[in-house]
């Protein structure tokens, strides 16, 4: 199953939410969509950066990562992005693959 790191950043409308329900309860909601999308939450992490919370999961596949991406960001509590992740073995493969390609000038 592919992993992807959704980085989030809380609206106004996010904040308030957060206030009213706590961390804790933020983090049940998340494991819960993860879940019922049929991936696995491995942590999630608050933090005083550029942003709010790092979700690290496991997904189905990419078009559950983009689905959970679109469904967090029409409710307007949070702005999402998500990163695919690639594990040491999969670059490896990545850089042993033929792609033939010609730089320009050349």
């Amino acid at each position: 199953m592919p992993t992807f790191l959704l980085k989030s950043t809380y609206t106004a409308q996010g904040l308030h939410g957060l206030i009213r329900d706590g961390g804790t309860r933020r983090a049940e909601v998340v494991r819960a969509l993860v879940e019922n999308a049929g991936g696995h939450l491995a942590s999630i992490h608050f933090a005083f950066a550029d942003d709010d919370t790092y979700v690290l999961c496991d997904l189905p596949d990419h078009r559950t990562a983009a689905a959970l991406a679109i469904a967090i960001g029409a409710a307007r509590g949070l702005r999402t992005q998500v990163v695919p992740l690639l594990s040491p073995a999969e670059v490896d493969e990545a850089a042993r693959m033929p792609t033939g390609y010609t730089p320009p000038g050349e």
